[in-house]
């Protein structure tokens, strides 16, 4: 205030003077008239003033507009007036008409004024009731004004919020306003809120946030769609970004899904708005936000694979190969592209298998690597098209392998019909543009990141330099070129990838050391005292020496370990050697290259570092300083213990070798087993279902033969005889089988009846106990052997059946041999073929006769069979209920032998007292003996002990009246 009372006192006198008495009578009416209509109209009149003479009634009218919104909630015509008179006060967006003296001062009367308003927190909380009101013209004017406090002040009016309960929600219900003015206007203020407050943009996004804004966007026609969509898009963008836990629940909400719509982009000959431009630009924005390579590796893997399932890695590479699409959409859709596949091997492989709609097609990446090597494309494009070659080969050997393979003499088409990824990266690392020595020497150096077998492959590499020249390698050409004094820029691009390559490859070492002119060189460019340019170039040349020194393996016998460190220290010196080693670290661009992976440069001149070779940098300059400095005898003890250590990596390899095939043997087995399994338990069904098959034709086919038989009976005595002959024998054995069964069942019941026999007597024996325990046990016994004559009754019972059971199978038999003689006598008796039609007649009728009471009497011998079995069934039962029943009794066995123990526990303990009250009596005896008392009798002393007791208390009662 007294900031705000000093620049009013700094303002010239004059006209103004009549508007701050103007303004003080206005203010005086708001608070003290009584009539709401002069409340109203004052601060209406306060609201136009306010525009003109912000500071003047700022500081006069602030606190009586604050009162009004605590006192007029009723009505809204007044509480808008002052919302809108308040939003003029603390909003920078209008122009102030003011003296050039005070300019500076006004420019920041907005955040003073916000100030002065959040002082006491409960303004904003009732800034925040009044958005809950339903009239324009009360919420309309309340967002701007909430906006334009976190504008001004945005770290204390969000801490402010986000402690007032329901604060956010309140804000979110914007989104559902069916008003778009207040709709987008709530989005700018989610805008304000969400922005760096990790906190506040949970709740915003638990409070079903990425629905609601969704939905605007698709409402609006997504890229096509104006402002509003540019609006939801940065909210998107504010609350996703560096939170993971939004992109998870985004992620897991399946939201990723709906931004596939997004990029339709139509036909080429739509048009481009410059809205669209924006709009799209936002939007591979936000999706680069879910897969940064500083997210979570965990969360950015998730999110790419949840990319690729649902087609939005595929439209982007649709947009990628399009054309008509502008350059700037172009650019950064490559680098959308390039996080998408960054790490993951899927989305690698599917990118390789990208083609670009030309005749004949071309894979991607080539055409993509035409753009990189061509020195008329914009610089920008240029590096997004190196930053995706390397995202497609970071951590892909497949990929790596590859591109390396498109060098080797092998593949090399020989027809030069099509160009190669490998010769566009030659052809690039060799031309005269030094940017395309650079791009072209880091993409190939990414081809051999932590790849040795890749490295080893390049060793193969031919070029034929010209034409009746013999080819050189490419090592060689790379080490030529940079004898030859290019520019800064192509050799350290070649120093990089000479580096990447020989380390962690003494194979590649030795290669390069062969060479006899590669070491005076690089000493040559180490010693010499050059610019401040050149000692970045000399750093390079320091490392490269380092590196063939460290991985040396001493197969060159001119240049091992030891003579070289000779060497360095005769031509360079140690310190020397060091201090220009650490010339790359020092650089002012290494810093700025380490910190993101992607090649991002503001001009060509910048692009020195790559992101990935400062990495290799801080991981060996360390070991390459105490490679120097050591002697030749730790050299040798490092070298013992590292083929200590390899041989006992080769060990440990050969048995993880040896486990991980016997996994494989085991996995196999398993597979088989399962099989085996499955096929054993579809033979079993197959089995299964033939059995029953068979049964069913056995069945038919033994209806079939009756039927045959009774037809067969019309056609003559001989067929008669020889149909009786096939059908009774069948019918005889399937007797013989059910009277086998049935003797079976009959001696498996008298078993069970013996072993129950023994039971009951031994359950008898148990229970004739002497003593006490009968005397105690008598009711139980008395009820045992009423179980136990039931018991024997209905043994008795089932005797008598089982005997009958025996007479009628016995009866059986014999009429079963009676009819196996009656069925042979037939057969003897068949009519011969000579005789006479008469006699076959009576005979054929004496046939039927017996036939037909055979077959009477097999129908009554089943239904004597049945009856059997249903007797079985009820012996069976009867059986069951013997057996509960003595399971009944062998419980109540066992709880009167309990009895009888606890009975005995307690006699002994009885005696056992009785015992010592014999003692006490005894004991008492004698002293009354030796008192002089006279004992009684042992008889008379039983039968008076209680009479003898009631004359001792007299007598003591006596002795002690006297007294």
């Amino acid at each position: 205030m007294n900031f705000l009372r000093g620049v009013m006192g700094g303002q010239s006198a004059g006209p103004q003077h009549t508007e701050a008495e103007t303004i003080q009578k206005l203010c005086d009416r708001v608070a003290s008239s009584t009539l709401l209509d002069d409340r109203r109209n004052a601060v209406r009149a306060l609201k136009s003033l306010s525009k003109k003479y912000r500071l003047e009634v700022g500081i006069q009218a602030m606190e009586h507009l604050i009162h009004v919104l605590q006192t007029d909630r009723s009505d809204s015509e007044i509480i808008g007036y002052a919302l809108d008179t308040l939003y003029n006060i603390i909003s920078n967006d209008e122009e102030e008409e003011v003296e050039e003296n005070s300019t500076r001062q006004n420019e920041d009367l907005g955040s003073q004024f916000t100030e002065i308003f959040i002082k006491q927190p409960e303004n904003v909380t009732l800034l925040l009731s009044l958005l809950e009101e339903f009239d324009f013209h009360v919420r309309w004017p309340g967002v701007k004004l909430l906006t334009s406090l976190l504008k001004q002040l945005g770290p204390q009016v969000q801490q402010i919020i986000l402690v007032s309960p329901m604060g956010v929600s309140r804000l979110m219900d914007l989104l559902a306003d069916s008003r778009e003015v207040i709709r987008n206007d709530g989005v700018l203020l989610l805008q304000a809120l969400t922005r760096s407050n990790g906190a506040i943009q949970k709740i915003v996004a638990f409070e079903n946030a990425f629905e609601r804004l969704l939905d605007i966007i698709t409402e609006e026609g997504n890229s096509d769609g104006g402002i509003v969509v540019e609006d939801c898009l940065i909210l998107l963008q504010n609350l996703l970004k560096n939170n993971n836990s939004n992109q998870n629940f985004f992620k897991e909400g399946s939201y990723i899904q709906r931004m596939k719509p997004w990029f339709h982009v139509g036909d080429e000959n739509s048009g481009w708005s410059a809205q669209k431009v924006t709009n799209l630009h936002v939007m591979l924005q936000l999706v680069r936000v879910l897969v940064s390579p500083t997210n979570p590796p965990g969360a950015t893997s998730s999110c790419q694979k949840a990319m690729f399932q649902c087609g939005l890695l595929q439209q982007l590479c649709t947009i990628l190969m399009a054309t008509g699409v502008p350059a700037d959409i172009l650019t950064e859709t490559i680098n959308t592209v390039s996080e998408v596949i960054r790490g993951y091997q899927v989305n690698q492989d599917y990118f390789a298998s990208v083609n670009a709609p030309s005749n004949p097609p071309r894979p991607a990446i080539v055409v993509l690597l035409m753009s990189m090597v061509n020195e008329r494309q914009p610089f920008v494009l240029r590096c997004a098209v190196l930053y995706c070659f390397q995202c497609f080969l970071y951590k892909n050997q497949k990929g790596q392998g590859e591109i390396v393979s498109t060098l080797l003499p092998s593949t090399i088409d020989a027809t030069g019909n099509s160009v190669s990824a490998g010769q566009l990266l030659c052809g690039g690392l060799f031309s005269t543009d030094s940017l395309s020595n650079w791009c072209a020497a880091v993409a190939l150096a990414h081809a051999l990141q932590e790849n040795a077998t890749q490295k080893e492959q390049l060793l193969r590499v031919q070029l034929a330099t010209s034409i009746g020249n013999p080819p050189v390698s490419l090592l060689q050409q790379c080490t030529n070129i940079l004898s030859q004094g290019s520019k800064i820029q192509t050799r350290v691009g070649l120093l990089m990838l000479l580096c990447t390559w020989l380390s962690n490859c003494p194979i590649a070492v030795t290669h390069f050391l062969h060479n006899s002119a590669n070491v005076p060189f690089l000493t040559g460019q180490i010693a010499e005292n050059l610019g401040e340019e050149e000692q970045l170039v000399q750093g390079l040349c320091a490392l490269l020496l380092g590196i063939s020194i460290y991985f040396n393996d001493n197969s060159l016998e001119s240049y091992m370990k030891e003579k070289l460190k000779q060497l360095i220290e005769k031509r360079i010196g140690k310190e020397n050697f060091i201090e220009k080693l650490g010339f790359i670290s020092k650089h002012e661009l290494y810093s700025r290259a380490s910190q993101k992976p992607q090649p991002n440069f503001p001009s060509p001149e910048y692009m020195i570092f790559d992101h990935e070779f400062t990495k290799l940098v801080k991981e060996l300059e360390g070991v390459i300083t105490k490679a120097i400095y050591k002697s030749s005898e730790e050299d040798k003890k490092e070298e013992e213990v590292k083929k200590t250590l390899e041989q006992h990596d080769s060990i440990v390899t050969h048995y993880k070798n040896m486990i991980r095939e016997q996994d494989l043997q085991l996995e196999e087995l398993k597979q088989q087993i399962s099989t085996l399994k499955c096929q054993n338990e579809q033979l079993q069904t197959a089995v299964t279902q033939q059995v029953s098959q068979i049964q069913q034709h056995k069945d038919q086919y033994n209806l079939l033969k009756v039927q045959l038989g009774k037809d067969n009976q019309h056609q003559g005595s001989y067929s008669d005889g020889t149909q009786v002959n096939g059908v009774q024998p069948e019918e005889v054995g399937r007797l013989r089988e059910e009277i086998e069964e049935l003797k079976s069942n009959q001696e498996l019941l008298q078993s069970q009846l013996a072993e129950k026999d023994s039971l009951i007597e031994n359950l008898k024996s148990s229970q004739a106990s002497p003593g006490t325990n009968e005397q105690s046990s008598a009711p139980a016994s008395a009820r045992d052997s009423e179980q136990i004559a039931e018991l024997k009754q209905e043994l008795a019972t089932l005797k008598s059946q089982l005997n009958s059971q025996s007479v009628e199978i016995t009866r059986l038999q014999t009429e079963k041999q009676e009819l196996l003689r009656k069925t042979e006598t037939f057969a003897k008796s068949a009519p011969a073929p000579g005789e006479s039609e008469a006699g076959a007649a009576a005979k054929t009728t004496d046939v039927e006769g017996r036939l037909s009471a055979l077959l009477q009497e097999t129908k009554e011998l089943k239904n004597e069979i049945k009856a059997l079995s249903e007797e079985r069934s009820a012996i069976k039962e009867q059986l069951d209920a013997s057996n509960s029943t003595i399971a009944i009794l062998q419980n109540e066995k066992n709880k009167l032998e309990m009895d009888v123990t606890d009975s005995k526990k307690e006699q002994d303990d009885l005696l056992v007292l009785l015992a010592d009250q014999d003692q006490k009596i005894f004991s008492l005896k004698n002293k009354l003996k030796e008192l002089g008392h006279p004992v009684e009798e042992e008889d008379e002393l039983e039968s008076g002990d209680q009479d003898d007791e009631e004359d001792e208390d007299e007598d003591d009662g006596k002795d002690q009246g006297p007294m």
